[in-house]
């Protein structure tokens, strides 16, 4: 499947799996394995934003994991610019290393509190080119000015930032050897809403300027609908529909995705959305339903629901919906 026939896409992960083992028993025995992502496709051309939403445990940020190798997948392939980096070895995979950097969800946790704004942003920087000290320093303190911080604070400690501080330098970090595909995960939900918006402004204003392709890994559908062109909606470890941004707030046509739309909250009282209550919890992705994982939950669920599971499929123009309600339109 793809979101643009016509572009080159920067990303493109096809048939993605990453189950987990369990196992038990003093011999640590496999008695079953979670299907934590299981059949995850999709592309995203340069420039663009694809926003990953679901609830928790749905498989999202797992798949930004997977995409940086910093989990193995099961089975399938993701290739960054037509390269299958999941049959690279590591020294095959350093190069395409620089291309995809990460920001992570938690600025308080995934910086290191023993080393100065400057080393963590100059660490990639050293990792992946060779420069002079003054070239270096130079390096980092453009990508500072870039992402919004006074090159004076090269020499303060991650403690001496405040959280949206925190988060730009976590950005300036990921900037620093000119990725291709940054992956964000959860990047704004720690931090107060006024600076939500603040580091949400700055990541586009980075896109525009650099051409930078985002996979944007959020629950929260008010910051996917500032910063998506497209949007994922996962469910129990796969891509339920795919469509632009404006076609899922207005129209969507997957039950969840209805339902997910109808939980968000609306800044204006007087618009009222029609409720679309589901009942009962997510299954355990150890044991999935058969047929649509959703059926359990599903207002509209049929007798071929329960056994027949629905393939993700094209029903109109960059719209692609896996629900069998959608088959004959």
């Amino acid at each position: 499947m793809t979101i643009h026939d016509d572009a080159k896409p920067v990303l493109e992960v096809i048939n993605l799996e990453k189950h987990f083992p369990v196992q038990r028993g003093l011999l640590r025995r496999e008695v079953a394995r979670v299907k934590a992502v299981d059949g995850v496709s999709f592309r995203i051309a340069e420039g663009e934003t694809l926003c990953l939403v679901g609830e928790s445990g749905s498989g999202k940020s797992t798949v930004g994991r997977l995409i940086l190798r910093l989990t193995q997948a099961t089975a399938g392939s993701i290739k960054l610019h037509g390269v299958d980096v999941t049959q690279l070895g590591e020294g095959e995979l350093r190069p395409h290393r620089r291309r995809v950097q990460m920001v992570f969800q938690d600025p308080y946790a995934s910086l290191n509190p023993k080393l100065t704004a400057g080393k963590i942003v100059g660490e990639p920087i050293e990792n992946f080119e060779s420069l002079s000290s003054g070239e270096r320093e130079a390096r980092i303190a453009a990508v500072f000015e870039k992402v919004g911080l006074r090159a004076e604070a090269m020499s303060r400690y991650p403690f001496e930032f405040s959280g949206g501080q925190r988060q730009r330098l976590a950005i300036a970090r990921a900037l620093a050897v000119n990725p291709s595909l940054i992956v964000a995960d959860e990047p704004v939900s720690a931090l107060d809403v006024s600076v939500q918006a603040q580091v949400l402004n700055l990541l586009l204003d980075l896109q525009e300027e650099l051409k930078l392709t985002y996979l944007f890994i959020s629950h929260d559908l008010g910051v996917v609908q500032h910063i998506g062109h497209h949007i994922g909606v996962m469910y129990l470890g796969r891509i339920v529909e795919i469509a632009p941004k404006k076609a899922i707030f207005t129209e969507p046509l997957h039950p969840y995705s209805q339902a997910l739309i109808a939980a968000a909250p609306v800044p204006d009282p007087r618009f009222k959305r029609e409720d679309l209550l589901l009942e009962g919890d997510v299954p355990s992705p150890m044991n999935p339903p058969s047929g649509c994982r959703f059926h359990t939950r599903c207002p509209f669920v049929t007798a071929r629901c329960r056994s027949e599971d629905p393939l993700l499929r094209e029903v109109a123009g960059g719209r692609f919906v896996a629900c069998h309600l959608r088959e004959d339109n």
